[in-house]
């Protein structure tokens, strides 16, 4: 109970990554906080309302966190303990950060970590977590992926929405392009969508006539 690997189960046995609070190294490194000798405390919030907070001590090379955790609504445990810092160059100039997963025999290189059952951040192949994105339907994937090109375009939300006008600057070969991918991205959702809904119906059908009611 409570050690690596615990946590919400959803249908599959798997956790997802939006399930958990999470910590992600990118974040704080736009935000100027890995520099060395600093201390500052990290909140999640929803709605305005703190969920969890914790503090962050940076020192060469690794970060110190530094909170309270209970488990199974037990007594609060004190947490302490060090997460490893590792750069890599990258192509163009700088470094990237990343994070070394601290569970014992991990050690990972990743960008976020995840506060699950141990009451430890770990990475999520650790806690077995899967992506959002990896639970989705096909007709799920192509509205999102569909979503997503509007938002580029500065189209308004909705897929059944009409397309809007080209966006200031971008070239109207791009926007032939992402219109074509758009619009079949919407055919794939729609299908979907249709597929799912008269399986419903015939479902629904099939219950009716169980019960003797016209249908």
């Amino acid at each position: 109970m409570g050690g690596i690997g615990s946590g919400r189960r959803h249908q599959g046995g798997r956790g997802t990554t939006s399930d958990y609070r999470s910590l992600d190294v990118r974040r704080l490194h736009r935000d100027g906080l890995l520099a060395p000798g600093q201390v500052f405390g990290w909140n999640w919030t929803r709605d305005g309302d703190t969920l969890g907070s914790i503090v962050i001590r940076t020192d060469v090379d690794k970060l110190i966190l530094i909170y309270r955790h209970q488990r199974n609504g037990g007594d609060w445990t004190p947490m302490g303990y060090a997460v490893p810092l590792d750069w890599t160059d990258c192509t163009y100039g700088g470094a990237r950060p990343w994070f070394r997963c601290p569970a014992t025999g991990c050690g990972r290189r990743v960008a976020k970590l995840y506060l699950g059952g141990s009451g430890l951040f770990a990475c999520r192949h650790c806690y077995r977590l899967a992506y959002d994105c990896q639970r989705e339907t096909d007709d799920d994937r192509a509205t999102r992926r569909a979503e997503t090109i509007r938002q580029r375009l500065g189209w308004e939300a909705g897929i059944l929405n009409l397309s809007g006008r080209r966006p200031k600057g971008m070239h109207h070969r791009t926007v032939e392009r992402l219109k074509v991918q758009h619009d079949a991205f919407v055919s794939e959702s729609i299908a979907g969508m249709a597929r799912r809904l008269r399986l419903v119906e015939k479902g629904l059908g099939g219950l009716l006539d169980d019960l003797d009611v016209e249908w």
